[in-house]
């Protein structure tokens, strides 16, 4: 009966932690930006404009050809782009010179799975 009595006390104190650590690992992480393979110390696009635009390997073409300046001048140029046609003329140029360096060092570029400026558009980025 003892054991029983303990198991239980054991067993209600487990769950009563792991309730109130619940809320602990439901909070966002810190700001704008942040993930793995992300070098970015800009602050997000402010107030009310959602987490902003992260640029990586994951989601820009030709990233590992870059050096962090290259990748750093690259995330600066697409998130000051005013419009949508900017952006895509900055894309543009952007896949042609990573093409060409791809070229180069003998590998091909991957075509990226989602295109960066309509994702810029849809978090209010860019009109």
């Amino acid at each position: 009966m003892k054991t029983t009595v303990n198991l239980k006390n054991a067993a209600l104190i487990a769950l009563l932690g792991a309730a109130l650590a619940t809320p602990v690992w439901a909070q966002p992480g810190p700001g704008p930006g942040g993930g793995p393979g992300v070098q970015s110390s800009a602050p997000g696009p402010g107030p009310g404009k959602g987490r902003g635009m992260r640029f990586s390997q994951y989601n820009t073409p030709g990233w590992k050809l870059m050096t962090p300046e290259e990748q750093a001048a690259h995330r600066e140029k697409m998130l000051s782009a005013k419009s949508y046609d900017e952006c895509k003329t900055l894309q543009a140029e952007h896949r042609t010179t990573m093409e060409a360096r791809a070229k180069e060092q003998g590998t091909t570029l991957p075509v990226p799975r989602q295109n960066g400026c309509d994702r810029m558009k849809a978090r209010g980025l860019i009109k």
